[in-house]
């Protein structure tokens, strides 16, 4: 098994505050925008962009909730290996207001299939935009895109892309893992 470095820490950061001010050009009254960090990747991205908005930017009035989307996914109890869900914290109601799902890697789309239908138990949203920190094009199930990516990926069939947070890995990094077959 081999790995790439496909984002070091320092490119991690920089495309976090281009995300960031990205969000501020199209949001740029945040009080009807909800940031909505899908489970359990996503979130470290959603805090991290928070983050960037209120300290660099002096955007105080960003709202952040997180989504466990594991009992709407097409593949639970379809596999040998149990999922495990994860926590959702949302603390208001949705009704009328301007999501952006933040997940780490788009890959086939599944995963925000699952993120709209269960989203809906929360109220009906105006409009829900997809922001991710990589794109793997060319892998997609569903017919998804990004309106904010952090960088493209083409990656094979037997290549994975793995994401690292301080928080939860000790290193911020992107790397291209190739499984030997």
């Amino acid at each position: 098994m081999g790995q790439k470095v496909l984002l070091t820490a320092k490119e991690v950061n920089i495309i976090l505050h281009r995300l960031a001010c990205q969000l501020i050009e199209n949001h740029l009254d945040f009080s009807n925008t909800v940031l909505i960090g899908i489970q359990p990747r996503g979130k470290y991205l959603a805090q991290r962009l928070i983050t960037i908005l209120k300290e660099e930017y002096n955007i105080n009035e960003v709202k952040l909730g997180f989504l466990d989307i594991t009992f709407f996914r097409d593949d639970f109890r379809r596999g040998e290996k149990t999922l495990e869900a994860n926590k959702t914290e949302i603390n208001e109601v949705l009704e009328d207001k301007k999501i952006v799902f933040v997940d780490d890697v788009l890959y086939t789309g599944r995963s925000i299939r699952a993120a709209l239908t269960a989203i809906q138990s929360f109220g009906r949203p105006s409009e829900i935009e997809l922001l991710t920190l990589i794109d793997r094009r060319f892998s997609r199930h569903l017919p998804i895109q990004p309106d904010y990516r952090g960088r493209q990926v083409d990656a094979i069939n037997n290549e994975k892309v793995v994401v690292k947070w301080m928080e939860q890995d000790q290193e911020d990094a992107v790397y291209l893992v190739t499984n030997e077959k």
